[in-house]
């Protein structure tokens, strides 16, 4: 049986770089991307030696408590970047640009871009949608902000896609997905997230261009995968999409520790003497008296 070996070195592995995600593409090495949300979480993932980390908007639904991604805020993406920024120093940080951050204007789009990077401690940004965001693409990075761009499923645009449903299954649909990754590519988008899209065609689009291709629910030929945390991790119990992988189930776990918890207290087993401070009988005596 194969083991695998977990780092918890605090040596500082090198810093991954836009350059590295593209050098690991050219060497046929895969890519691998996870969420984070908060400190401890980045830390853990920077420490098991993971690519990037990504400030996802499904912190609105996994974190916050929405029904989608639509009402976070620019403000609460850069509270929880600048948590991630912190716990991680090697990983390649990606900022998730939220809805109405970057659909308003260009000038409105190299700002807000801007502000993941001076306040919210990421090395990049991410943002949805293919030819129609060609412009802010290139905007940004004229800035000299990197751009991850995303097609395929695009969750900010739920309502118009009529819910949460895989895209490009039809060969005019696929045609379009691939023209918009080549027009991103063309943008000088340095890699592409390929959601809910089927497997032959992001192998296809992987095939195609030269920038890597970041797969969710598209497959194994991706140049890289990445998954939400809390669905990798059973902490988001309200469901668990068909393309996750699930490696643990800590919402179970959780809900055994505090009910243990709560059966402690009301028993008074919690807390034992083990968990109390006391005084020496000389100060209580003194103090008595």
């Amino acid at each position: 049986m194969s083991t695998t070996t977990i780092s918890t070195s605090t040596s500082q592995r090198k810093k991954v770089t836009t350059l590295a995600f593209r050098q690991k593409k050219e060497r046929g090495e895969a890519i691998a991307m996870l969420t984070a949300y908060d400190y401890p979480t980045a830390m853990a993932m920077d420490r098991a030696g993971i690519d990037s980390i990504l400030v996802g908007d499904s912190l609105a639904m996994v974190a916050l408590g929405y029904e989608n991604t639509l009402p976070v805020t620019m403000d609460e993406m850069l509270h929880h970047a600048r948590a991630v920024s912190r716990g991680a120093k090697s990983a390649l940080l990606v900022g998730d640009m939220p809805f109405m951050s970057y659909q308003i204007s260009t000038e409105e789009a190299v700002r807000n871009a801007g502000r993941f990077l001076q306040q919210g401690g990421m090395d990049a940004v991410k943002l949805e949608g293919g030819r129609e965001r060609a412009d802010a693409v290139r905007a940004i990075i004229s800035a000299g902000i990197p751009v991850m761009g995303h097609i395929g499923l695009t969750p900010q645009s739920v309502h118009q896609l009529g819910g949460f449903r895989a895209q490009g299954k039809t060969a005019a649909a696929a045609k379009r997905l691939l023209e918009d990754a080549k027009i991103l590519e063309d943008a000088g988008a340095f890699s592409l997230v390929l959601e809910s899209v089927p497997a032959r065609l992001a192998e296809f689009i992987s095939k195609q261009i030269s920038i890597p291709t970041i797969g969710i629910g598209a497959g194994a030929g991706c140049d890289g995968q990445v998954l939400v945390t809390n669905d990798l991790l059973g902490l988001f119990d309200r469901f668990t999409p068909k393309f996750v992988k699930q490696y643990a189930n800590f919402h179970a776990e959780m809900n055994k520790a505090f009910a243990e918890y709560i059966d402690d207290v009301e028993t008074k087993k919690f807390p034992a003497v083990e968990h109390t401070v006391e005084m020496s009988d000389d100060e209580w005596n003194e103090f008595v008296k």
